[in-house]
């Protein structure tokens, strides 16, 4: 059995309109990931994503199923811990660094943590 492929320029919804397919190529989230950072690490909910590895307290690393094309995408990080700030870090093609730290710099596990990647797939 041979492949095919579909190409359109546009989709459409039989009540809702229609929408360019560049914004679902160029403006969908290539990589999401909902996890647990405290206790048994472990990814509640994800796309795009093959594991979490537990680097130490507060830092973990979401590695990523598919690569993408370089590492200058757009990150989102957040987490659910009143007293500690989340940031990325080593953001690579292939995955990112995900920190927690409480205000006075320590690093901190939370539990429930997300982190979202924008770019290109490669």
């Amino acid at each position: 059995m041979a492949n095919g492929k579909i190409k359109a320029d546009t989709i459409e919804h039989s009540t809702a309109g229609s929408l360019d397919t560049s914004y679902v190529v160029n403006g969908s989230a290539k990589v999401w990931c909902a996890f647990n950072g405290q206790g048994t690490i472990a990814i509640r909910d994800s796309f795009n994503t093959a594991s979490i590895t537990d680097n130490n307290t507060g830092i973990h690393t979401v590695n990523y199923t598919s690569a993408l094309v370089n590492a200058e995408y757009a990150v989102t990080v957040s987490h659910y811990e009143s007293q500690a700030q989340a940031s990325y870090n080593a953001q690579a093609t292939s995955s990112v660094r995900v920190d927690n730290r409480k205000d006075d710099g320590t690093f901190v596990d939370v539990s429930r943590n997300t982190a979202v990647s924008n770019g290109d797939l490669a």
